[in-house]
C-alpha cells in the first residue's frame, strides 16, 4: 500500500498552499483520501499533478482548461511519465504564443513606459481617439492583440 501525506506535507513538498490543494480537489483536479479523523490524505502520485497544474497556469492555462487536460489521463492505475509526456507534448505552440507575448511587453516597458514621452502618434499609453476600444477589450495595443468585437 502506497503510504499517503498529509495535507501539510503535501503543501510544503508541492510548494502549493494548503488552502490551494483544497480548492484544487473541490474544482475536481486532485483527489485526496480521509482518513477516520475526517482528515484529508494524498497520495504521493499528486505531487506530479499538481507540478503540472503550477506550470500549466504559469503558460496562462485556466483552471478549465487544466482539467479537461488532466481529464485525458489514465484513472485506473498511476500516470507513467509517456503519459504525461503525450500530454504536454502539444503545448509547444502555446508556449512559443506566451514567449512572443512576454517579448512584447519587455519592449513596451522598455521603449513606451520607460521613454514617458507620451506621443500622441507612437505610445501605446496614449490610445488616441479610443481606437483600442474598437478592437476589443483589454489591453491590446500592448500584448499585440487584433480582435474584433
Amino acid at each position: 500500500m502506497e503510504a499517503l501525506l498529509t495535507i501539510g506535507e503535501t503543501a510544503r513538498r508541492s510548494g502549493v498552499a494548503a488552502s490551494a490543494l483544497r480548492f484544487y480537489e473541490e474544482r475536481g483536479l486532485i483527489t485526496a483520501q480521509r482518513a477516520g479523523s475526517g482528515h484529508r490524505r494524498f497520495p504521493r502520485a499528486v505531487l506530479r499533478r499538481l507540478a503540472f497544474i503550477v506550470f500549466a497556469q504559469r503558460i496562462g492555462l485556466s483552471l478549465e482548461e487544466i482539467g479537461a487536460e488532466l481529464a485525458k489521463l489514465p484513472s485506473e492505475r498511476v500516470p507513467t511519465g509517456r503519459d504525461w509526456s503525450r500530454l504536454s507534448g502539444k503545448w509547444a505552440g502555446r508556449i512559443d504564443q506566451r514567449i512572443a507575448e512576454l517579448q512584447r511587453l519587455k519592449v513596451g516597458l522598455t521603449s513606451c513606459i520607460g521613454c514617458g514621452c507620451l506621443s500622441l502618434e507612437h505610445c501605446q499609453l496614449v490610445n488616441a481617439g479610443d481606437r483600442a476600444g474598437r478592437i476589443g477589450p483589454g489591453p491590446l495595443l500592448w500584448v499585440g492583440g487584433r480582435r474584433k468585437r
